[in-house]
């Protein structure tokens, strides 16, 4: 994205910082989705404030990099993966007890430690430059991720802090968080979700100590990388890893769920990860990925200081895991503060199985906006992130429907559709008037789009 997003209002550096939250103004917040004057009175409020964010106690200088809205940075320090009770935190809860009852240390000590306390501001280095993703990579583009600046973000996966453990000197742990992404706006999708990394190291003797004849094997040789191995790792310590993880993932998916949904592994391939691949399972008669892994680069664990130990390194949606086992059918449903949807979630343990009983279906209300595109560069999640930040959470989905080349003028035209729904009550025809009318008024003076309607 060229531009800067004008409507972000932020705070006054001469201000107090907020201890868990981000300080913006001229943005309506979700409690004043309701009042449609407010939605339209604040966006036409542009008097600009100071060049800083603050967040979670510290200042963070605008620059041409700065995209993050207060719709996101509203839900900063939400931490809905440690709220006892949430079907998050009891998701959270059950991987943890698997792995500390599963797999033990040599003093009968949890080998795997647990991290769900880090923090969601990241440098680029950290998310990015430390996973080996290259400048050019599309996983950095602003389109995708919610840059403070130019030098820090908020965190697009919990690989993030893989290196920094690593470098601590652990060899294998759990680390749980928020990630933040601009994406799509539908039931499965939302800007603000939560992950769980687990990594896993190996020394030569706990590979091979298990193997017959296994005094022989070594894990790196001098060869050349191929689709099943890198160039420093012998065949049989690749093999042996993959092995474990699979074996690891599989287990830790049966216990989760029993014999329930199907499950498939896909051979894909993540920057950090070589060879890697996908585990997907059936939900409600669609194959929804639940988690990416894979054996890890071995430049990654070098420059951590781990020279003399190869790993593997996955990641699991705890959203994606609770919308299957609780069967939630749409994901804002976790960000709801209506006790009729909490309430259910509180249970004397956490393997009590919960069947989530949906609360009164509201009807939806339907309207199209249309636009000719700008001749800059535009993104279609620009457009996605602006209808977040005006309509909230009464935004169910957005679909581009259709894309239109005038013949003469080669101008590009979109029409997006937008449900509106709000999951707790019916929302008004004139309630949905005022904030569509305001996304179509923000989306020309922010995007630069020229309107259709």
């Amino acid at each position: 994205m060229a531009m800067l997003w004008k409507f972000m209002r932020v705070a006054r550096c001469s201000k107090p910082a907020l201890s868990t939250k981000g300080k913006v103004r001229g943005i309506p917040t979700p409690s004043r989705h309701s009042s449609s004057k407010s939605v339209l009175s604040d966006f036409a409020a542009n008097t600009p404030c100071s060049n800083a964010v603050e967040l979670l106690g510290k200042a963070y200088p605008q620059d041409d990099y700065s995209n993050v809205t207060e719709k996101i940075l509203s839900q900063v320090g939400r931490n809905l993966h440690n709220k006892k009770h949430h079907p998050l935190w009891l998701i959270k809860e059950q991987v943890k007890d698997h792995f500390y009852k599963q797999y033990v240390g040599r003093r009968g000590t949890p080998l795997f430690s647990v991290y769900d306390g880090l923090s969601p501001v990241v440098t680029v280095q950290q998310n990015f430059d430390s996973l080996l993703i290259p400048q050019n990579h599309a996983s950095r583009r602003k389109e995708d991720n919610y840059y403070l600046n130019r030098d820090h973000m908020l965190r697009s996966h919990t690989s993030a802090h893989q290196w920094d453990l690593i470098h601590s000197g652990l060899d294998a742990f759990l680390a749980v968080g928020d990630v933040y992404r601009r994406d799509t706006i539908d039931n499965t999708h939302y800007p603000v979700f939560h992950q769980m990394e687990g990594v896993r190291l190996f020394s030569c003797h706990e590979l091979f100590s298990h193997v017959n004849d296994g005094e022989g094997l070594q894990l790196f040789e001098q060869g050349h990388r191929t689709a099943h191995k890198q160039e420093c790792h012998t065949m049989e310590a690749v093999r042996l890893v993959e092995f474990n993880l699979k074996q690891v993932l599989t287990k830790l998916m049966t216990h989760i769920f029993g014999d329930g949904p199907q499950v498939r592994w896909v051979d894909c391939y993540f920057p950090f990860t070589h060879p890697s691949f996908e585990m997907e399972i059936n939900f409600q008669g669609e194959w929804m990925e639940v988690l990416g892994c894979g054996v890890m680069e071995q430049q990654l664990v070098n420059s951590a200081g781990a020279q003399d130990k190869i790993g593997w390194a996955f990641g699991l949606g705890l959203e994606r895991l609770a919308m299957i086992l609780y069967d939630i059918p749409d994901i804002r449903l976790f960000w709801s503060e209506d006790e009729r949807f909490l309430k259910q979630f509180i249970v004397p343990h956490i393997w009590q199985r919960i069947k989530f009983q949906p609360l009164s279906r509201y009807p939806p209300l339907i309207n199209d906006i249309s636009f000719w595109l700008p001749s800059e560069t535009y993104s279609k999640n620009d457009f996605y992130d602006l209808a977040r930040t005006v309509g909230g959470d009464l935004i169910e989905k957005v679909v581009l429907v259709d894309e239109f080349t005038h013949p003469k003028t080669k101008k590009v035209s979109h029409c997006y559709r937008i449900i509106y729904r709000h999951p707790e009550r019916t929302l008004t025809q004139d309630e949905v008037h005022r904030i569509h009318q305001a996304i179509e008024e923000s989306a020309v003076r922010e995007l630069g789009v020229e309107g259709r309607f």
